[in-house]
């Protein structure tokens, strides 16, 4: 790749994927480290803030597949009206599980941040890369 302009739909989604498996390997050595330390009801926690930041990294992908869709002059888009919808949805049952594990599982909310950090750290990792690609 030799800069942003080549840089296509197709990559977006091989990076977000490439994002999402490097969430799924963290969670998975997270949640060791931290049942180990703290009990399961932490390493849940850690699990559903993971879960809930690639969910959010997926909408994310599938809602800038139907912009760019929409701009792509004579490209197939899906109608926005469902990708909004289930953004929000997906919005509104994070809210819901988060409220219901926080007032029933007594586990370290530091865990769950953590694994709502995980998602942030994965793109950031994958920036990194990709930028570092781009310059050497």
């Amino acid at each position: 790749m030799e800069g942003l302009e080549g840089f296509t739909d197709a990559d977006v989604r091989a990076t977000l994927v490439r994002t999402l498996r490097l969430l799924a390997v963290l969670t998975v050595l997270g949640m060791g480290f931290v049942w180990w330390k703290l009990g399961w009801q932490s390493a849940v926690f850690l699990l559903e803030g993971a879960a809930i930041s690639g969910s959010g990294l997926w909408e994310w992908m599938r809602l800038m597949s139907a912009v760019m869709a929409r701009m792509d002059s004579g490209a197939k888009a899906r109608p926005m009206g469902m990708v909004l919808t289930g953004f929000f949805l997906r919005l509104g049952l994070a809210i819901a599980v988060l409220y219901v594990s926080l007032k029933f599982l007594n586990g370290s909310v530091i865990a769950l941040a953590v694994g709502l950090g995980l998602g942030i750290a994965s793109l950031t990792f994958e920036a990194i890369r990709m930028a570092r690609a781009w310059t050497v």
